[in-house]
């Protein structure tokens, strides 16, 4: 495996202890930033750690010191901190149309042998009706969370 040499500056080392010893971080950053402050090769280091000893004390793997120092090296400080940013795509199920729907089912009459309509007979109809190929109850609840519609409001008073 190539090895990376990480060589921090004064000012790099100065963030990194502020980020590892106050205010609230995500416990990854933290980690990234302790693993780069005990692998440094640099000027300012007093006394440098081999892998070994940095993986047993922070409880992590050789390969996850190894990924943090060749991020640092090729894509630099802040990359080596919070890592890529994710490059998933998120659709939306529910849009304004299916929304529309959602809302005039739930306010119409349950179906029959129902006081209510339930969040899975709701999804259930609204694929029934064609208005989505699929839909969980889950994706319901979000949506009709969103209006002022409330199953609760009928049986509080």
């Amino acid at each position: 495996m190539k090895k990376y040499k990480v060589t921090l500056t004064e000012e790099e080392r100065q963030e990194l202890d502020a980020l590892s010893s106050k205010g609230k971080h995500a416990a990854q950053t933290v980690l990234n930033a302790l693993i780069l402050l005990a692998c440094d090769e640099g000027k300012f280091q007093k006394e440098r750690s081999i892998n070994e000893d940095i993986a047993r004390v922070l409880n992590i793997s050789m390969k996850t010191i190894d990924r943090v120092k060749k991020r640092f090296v090729e894509e630099g400080l802040s990359m080596a901190l919070t890592g890529k940013p994710s490059t998933r795509v998120y659709s939306r199920k529910a849009d304004g149309d299916l929304e529309a729907h959602l809302v005039a089912l739930s306010c119409s009459e349950p179906p029959e042998g129902h006081l209510r309509w339930t969040l899975r007979l709701l999804a259930d109809k609204a694929v029934e009706l064609n208005y989505v190929e699929n839909i969980s109850y889950e994706t319901v609840r979000r949506t009709l969370k969103k209006t002022s519609l409330s199953h609760g409001s009928k049986s509080a008073g």
